[in-house]
């Protein structure tokens, strides 16, 4: 091997397991066997700079050890980052295949290790022992079975073959959520992005599996707010705490609480833009930004040091800090726009640009099939990772993937609003779809296309809608009308897609009145009354928001919503009795003919629970209706006296005014 190369290959292995030993906090069903992996491989650091800085000639088998040495610690760096980054339930669900590729991994590590000839390597003594002791120690470990949790994995193989309305034991998901670490908001939400990542990173669209363990993330979330009513609003205050711990400013006036994880650690302000760094850790952008700029290669909070300056942007945070802002009646912060800086070049090796290149000339040909092949090899590309996205776009593909939305041949037409769905995830890149005047393009799909194209298409506009401006531009592009059609007619993924493309939407109060001019409250009814449509969660949510409209009110006055209502706040899951009890307070607050039939159906009880022991949110929306049903039980012994000091009046008929403003017949 040439010293040249035998440099690079050496420096290629340390940083491999320099970046090994920047993972940390394994879980899942090896998590042992992963921390004894990584320990051993950070031991084999001091050979590979010993062999590096020697320039004694290497054994060609030895060289040929070394290189498969690399190829082993790639996948062993593969397998511990799924370890401790991955989704916990994938990990105990496919325990057995992550075994299984513990197992290759140990194998081709120690058949790598094994071919070397140690004794022809100019290396010191100490450095032989240690090298041997790991050898010896992946010998023992080859085919070694350590028993797993076999009560974890039956608890939760349990769960997740459970069709959606069977009961379940609170001390079953008591336990799940213990054992899997999954208690607070922070744990559910890093899960929840594990799950979107795992997605992303096959380059397939989610199968039936991701999807059922994403209900089964859902189920282990209800409970554990069921259990911590609290858990998304920790004693914090607004501003600089005072030492009260108390959520109130001076006087009567309650200022909403900013849960933990919506604070950047550096800044302790609400995040706006949230990014990922290597170790797991959420920050603000602009704060990380600076912090790497100043020249620091560490992570702030844990002080480990970043394997990469990579930012990842953490779309479900930034999810629920926009529902937890529009909940609470805040003005969801915006987010500095940015042009892509030399930073965030993509880092696609030379061979891979010119793949893109060549894609975008085929793209570029105005040959159908050449087009079509072209528009799905780089849908697939944009999916795999984040360099790609950057790279594709720097490449020039989005204006051609636009002018591609048009095309009459379906299956291309499908592969480039696709493409652009996942182009859309990299935060730079939003901002060139939308100037490359994206969305006219993009609502024609979702009118036209096929279903699949439908659905994506939808997925497109919500992932744009992130950014608060797109929201207007979207709305106003005609998107809402054929949202609403898909939210109806669609599968059950479009549906759901639909739906969180219009919730998103209907942030912004303009488009609210869009929503319902296009008949999309008797579908959500329909949707909360549908047995088995799996969509209660999505209606309550859109609900809540168009209630704060009059329009969107009236409607759902007019649907004859409040037996549902009760019917949840009553029986659902903790989300959806707050957003049903939000729902009733809207409805109450002009017409008191709500309160009458709430209180006839029975709510009174539910609602004091819930005044008890629901979420923040609800158990103040649960009191504002108790307060509402106490004035207005008094006013019907007001109409009594009235009516019998008036009984001797011929021919009375019931009085047609409401109580709220009877003044006597």
């Amino acid at each position: 091997m040439e010293e040249e190369n035998r440099g690079s290959l050496m420096e290629s292995l340390i940083e491999t397991v320099n970046q090994i030993a920047s993972v940390s906090d394994y879980h899942g069903t090896i998590k042992k066997q992963c921390c004894n992996l990584a320990r051993r491989l950070k031991l084999l650091t001091p050979m590979f700079e010993e062999i590096r800085d020697t320039r004694d000639p290497i054994p060609e088998e030895t060289s040929k050890a070394l290189v498969s040495l690399k190829e082993a610690l790639d996948l062993a760096k593969d397998l511990l980052r799924l370890a401790s980054q991955g989704s916990k339930i994938y990990l105990v669900l496919e325990r057995e295949e992550i075994m299984n590729k513990y197992h290759e991994v140990t194998a081709k590590l120690e058949q790598a290790l094994s071919r070397m000839s140690y004794d022809k390597l100019d290396i010191s003594d100490e450095v032989k022992e240690q090298v041997e002791l790991v050898l010896a120690q992946f010998r023992r470990a080859k085919g070694r079975v350590e028993n797993p949790d076999l009560e974890l994995y039956e608890d939760l193989s349990s769960l997740y073959n459970k069709s959606t309305d069977a009961p379940i034991d609170p001390t079953v998901m008591r336990r799940l959520s213990e054992k899997l670490q999954l208690m607070g908001i922070a744990q559910l939400t890093q899960e929840s992005l594990a799950l979107h990542e795992m997605v992303a990173d096959t380059g397939e669209d989610p199968d039936e599996n991701i999807e059922k363990m994403s209900m089964l993330l859902k189920k282990i979330k209800d409970f554990v707010q069921t259990e911590n009513p609290n858990m998304e609003a920790p004693a914090i205050e607004n501003h600089p705490p005072t030492g009260s711990g108390q959520g109130f400013s001076d006087g009567n006036l309650r200022t909403p609480v900013i849960p933990d994880d919506f604070r950047c650690p550096i800044s302790l302000e609400l995040m706006k833009d949230p990014v990922i760094v290597s170790t797991g850790q959420t920050y603000e952008r602009s704060c990380i930004e600076k912090w790497l700029e100043a020249g620091n290669g560490t992570c702030p909070k844990t002080q480990q040091t970043l394997s990469s300056t990579a930012l990842t942007p953490n779309f479900v945070l930034r999810s629920l800090i926009a529902q937890w802002c529009e909940t609470n009646g805040i003005e969801p912060p915006k987010r500095a726009s940015s042009s892509r800086s030399n930073k965030n070049t993509s880092a696609c090796s030379f061979t891979e640009r010119s793949k893109i290149d060549i894609l975008i000339e085929k793209l570029s040909s105005g040959c159908p099939e050449h087009q079509q092949s072209a528009a799905g090899e780089i849908r697939l590309l944009a999916k795999r990772n984040t360099d790609n996205r950057v790279a594709i776009a720097d490449a020039g593909a989005i204006p051609v993937l636009v002018g591609l939305l048009s095309t009459s041949d379906s299956r291309t037409q499908e592969h480039a609003v696709t493409a652009l769905l996942n182009l859309s995830i990299c935060e730079d890149n939003k901002g060139i779809i939308i100037a490359a005047a994206a969305v006219p393009g993009i609502v024609h799909v979702l009118k036209k296309g096929s279903m699949e194209a439908r659905e994506n298409a939808a997925a497109t506009l919500f992932s744009l809608s992130v950014v608060d401006e797109n929201k207007v531009t979207i709305g106003a592009s005609g998107a809402i009308l054929p949202l609403v059609t898909l939210l109806s007619e669609g599968t059950q993924r479009g549906k759901k897609d639909a739906a969180t493309a219009l919730f998103n939407l209907c942030i912004y109060q303009g488009n609210k009145g869009k929503a319902v001019r296009a008949g999309v409250v008797p579908i959500l009814m329909q949707l909360l009354t549908e047995p088995g449509a799996g969509m209660v969660d999505e209606a309550l949510a859109i609900l809540a928001i168009l209630a704060s409209h009059p329009e969107g009110k009236a409607a759902i006055g007019a649907a004859e919503a409040v037996p549902v209502l009760v019917g949840v706040i009553g029986n659902g899951s903790p989300r959806n009795r707050e957003n049903a009890a939000a729902v009733m307070v809207h409805l109450s607050s002009e017409d008191q003919k709500h309160l009458a039939e709430a209180q006839e159906l029975g709510v009174m009880g539910p609602l004091m629970e819930m005044a008890h022991n629901g979420t923040e949110r609800g158990k103040r929306k649960a009191q504002l209706l108790l307060e509402r049903m106490s004035r207005f039980s008094d006013q019907p012994k007001h109409g009594q006296a009235q009516t019998e000091a008036s009984s001797q009046a011929p021919s009375q008929q019931p009085c047609p005014s409401s109580l709220a403003n009877c003044t006597g017949c």
